[in-house]
């Protein structure tokens, strides 16, 4: 009579039949006919009959119908085998189907049964028994919810939990919870993008909507309001400067940082003054205020809104308003006036009368290269300081392009956004926050306007002067620095003066900016120590050498910095592709840029054109838009006629400057619709 044999292989039933047995184990051959080695302490059951395949199906088939609660009761309450389970439950003669069956219903329900190994078990305790069985039908309903949630989904309908957790599904999901899986299974059976799956069934409000609330949700995820702080009061009895000063600001402007002043005209010495609002002054690291600033590193720009790093009355405090006599951190360079030569430089902190805000949107077409050059006349306020502010402005930028290496080119405009909404109201100057069906404007503005010159190569003087002084009184501070204009040679941030190539200047930090940007503010702290302490500087100064607070602020600043400005891109992106349906715009005069990418003329707007591979770069090419995607920001053209063969050099250049430059593309989501093999398992649930 043949012999057989069950056994335990790593928790997985065999049997076969015995070819040979040693001492300690057996040589086993399974009914695929492979041969198998068996420890014989694993060895749970020796049968004659049936056949070891038949004995395993029918005890699988009998296992199911054992009742569970009949033997829990009946189960003694120390350790026990399998075979005293199947004398209770079938009889003292039970066969070896029997206790196989047994074996299996023991093995495969831990919650009343705990596994003591070699077919031993003891019952579980009834209070623990009573969790497992209720944890057990909490399983069963979440499985049930998801196949109701994923059924809703592939019907085109979105149920309310899973459009209240769009964002955290789509990208920092919790794998486990049933909304990402009904997710996850409703895209796997309807063969569809989660994407466009969740789109169709209305869980996205608007395309706009999703931007901005998946930005809220990365970066702002308790909101963009403010906690109830107050704006401390600069207590320094500061000196009242003997200048007039003024500001250069667009007119949607609140967080005015800088203005100017200009003395000594006719005297052949003239003192070029940049005042900065001093916040510092009165906000000391570690404070309320600094704890917002610090978890926010910056203001948030995007078409029509802002988030702000201040609360708007900690900025109203402490901004460079007109009419007021403001505190402010003064840098004041003296220039010989005919050679403008620098004679020496000054930092003091005081009051600045400030004798007006202009507004570069309103004065750029009054207040010109030639008005300011004398060749047109100058009829508005500031006219002499302006010009002398213009002069120094295009001294200062040769100087920095002889170290640069080569001009600054400015051939391609900025771009503005404006927003109205229906009844033609400005989103930004109203406070209104856009809905995403306004109609935008997009204004073009000459990038190196004379304003601006002005005002760039003031703060370019600023900062530069302030990094060197930093340096030179040993006292850290977060600098900008390039190595070089080689291709791949990028920016960075660093607490050591380094030179920016990029900019021609022997180091550069960014200090005019405090109400906005949070390593202004850092920096200026270090500066209103040297200005305080002169030479002993570094041993008052908030922050050390080698200060690890330091390393933070640079770490987390250039995180969030690319973040807000990456989400800035992409709204204007997003209200130029609104612009093309407003306005009808279906073809666009375009530069050929790489890899089938180019570059529109008229709108700040970078895309691919089937058709662009291939020609030479900066040629000039007719598109034709056929469709664009306002959620994944795509642009779906075909170049149709060529303009121009030729690619400028300039042109060239350019663009070889802005070979990182790339369109907004797919999104990248946090959703793996593999994971719907797992949502249908049990154990997967509750994992």
């Amino acid at each position: 009579m043949s012999t057989y044999a069950l056994f335990d292989e790593s928790g997985k039933f065999l049997a076969g039949r015995v070819m040979s047995e040693a001492e300690s184990s057996l040589q086993i051959e399974l009914d695929s006919g492979k041969r198998v080695k068996a420890k014989a302490a694993n060895v749970l059951l020796r049968f004659a009959k049936p056949a070891p395949a038949e004995l395993l199906a029918q005890a699988q088939a009998m296992a199911t119908e054992i009742d569970l609660d009949l033997i829990w009761e009946v189960a003694p309450e120390e350790e026990f085998g399998f075979e005293d389970i199947a004398a209770e439950y079938f009889g003292a003669n039970a066969d070896a189907t029997q206790k196989a069956a047994a074996l299996i219903r023991l093995f495969e329900t831990p919650h009343y049964f705990h596994r003591r190994g070699k077919g031993r078990f003891r019952k579980a305790p009834e209070d623990i028994l009573k969790q497992a069985l209720l944890a057990i039908e909490r399983k069963k309903q979440v499985l049930a919810q998801i196949e109701t949630w994923a059924g809703e989904l592939a019907a085109g309908q979105c149920p309310q939990p899973i459009r209240e957790q769009l964002y955290k599904i789509l990208f920092k999901p919790d794998k486990n919870g049933p909304e990402y899986k009904a997710v996850v299974d409703a895209a796997k059976r309807a063969q569809r993008a989660p994407l466009d799956l969740l789109k169709d069934a209305g869980a996205i409000d608007s395309p706009y909507q999703f931007h901005f609330k998946r930005f809220l949700f990365e970066y702002f995820p308790k909101g963009t309001g403010f906690p109830a702080v107050t704006a401390p009061p600069i207590k320094d009895d500061l000196p009242l400067a003997a200048v007039r000063a003024f500001s250069i600001d667009d007119s949607m402007t609140t967080e005015i940082d800088d203005a100017l002043s200009v003395q000594g005209l006719g005297s052949g010495t003239v003192v070029y003054g940049v005042h900065i609002a001093a916040p510092s002054l009165a906000i000391a690291p570690g404070t309320p205020v600094d704890a917002l600033a610090r978890g926010r590193m910056s203001t948030v720009y995007m078409p029509g809104h802002k988030i702000t790093m201040l609360p708007d009355d900690v900025v109203q405090t402490y901004t460079l308003i007109e009419g007021r006599d403001c505190p402010a951190v003064s840098l004041y360079v003296t220039f010989d006036e005919a050679t403008l030569e620098v004679k020496g430089s000054e930092t003091r902190l005081e009051r600045v009368p400030i004798a007006a805000n202009l507004r570069h949107d309103q004065l750029d077409g009054v207040i010109t290269d030639a008005t300011l050059s004398g060749e047109a006349p100058a009829d508005y306020a500031f006219a002499p300081e302006l010009a002398f502010a213009f002069r120094l402005a295009k001294h200062l930028k040769a100087q920095r392009e002889v170290m640069r290496g080569k001009p600054e080119t400015f051939n391609r405009p900025d771009y503005s956004f404006k927003l109205f909404g229906p009844n033609d109201e400005n989103t930004m100057s109203d406070g209104i926050e856009p809905t995403g069906q306004e109609r935008v404007v997009i204004g073009t503005r000459q990038r190196g306007s004379a304003l601006d010159l002005i005002v760039a190569e003031a703060m370019i003087l600023a900062n530069s002067t302030w990094g060197g002084w930093l340096h030179e009184l040993g006292v850290p501070g977060i600098y900008r620095s390039q190595a070089s204009l080689a291709p791949g040679i990028k920016v960075r941030m660093s607490t050591k003066a380094a030179p920016h190539a990029g900019m021609g200047v022997k180091q550069y930090t960014w200090a005019t900016s405090p109400l906005r940007r949070y390593v202004d503010l850092v920096n200026q702290w270090q500066i209103v120590a040297c200005a305080r302490h002169g030479r002993t500087a570094a041993l008052a100064a908030p922050f050390k050498p080698k200060d690890a607070e330091l390393f933070a602020v640079i770490s987390n600043f250039d995180t969030a910095y690319s973040a807000y400005n990456g989400f800035q891109s992409s709204l204007e992106r997003y209200w130029t592709l609104r612009y093309l349906a407003q306005e009808g715009i279906t073809e666009l005069d375009a530069a050929v840029m790489k890899e089938g990418l180019v570059r529109a003329d008229t709108l700040p707007l970078v895309f691919r054109a089937i058709g662009a591979d291939g020609l030479p770069r900066g040629a000039r090419v007719r598109v034709r838009v056929t469709g664009v995607d306002e959620l994944t920001l795509d642009v779906h053209a075909s170049v149709v006629a060529k303009l121009d063969e030729a690619a400028p050099a300039d042109a060239a250049v350019e663009d070889n400057d802005d070979d990182s430059e790339e369109p907004t593309g797919a999104i990248t989501l946090a959703i793996d619709v593999q994971d719907a093999d797992n949502a249908a398992e049990p154990g997967a649930a509750a994992s």
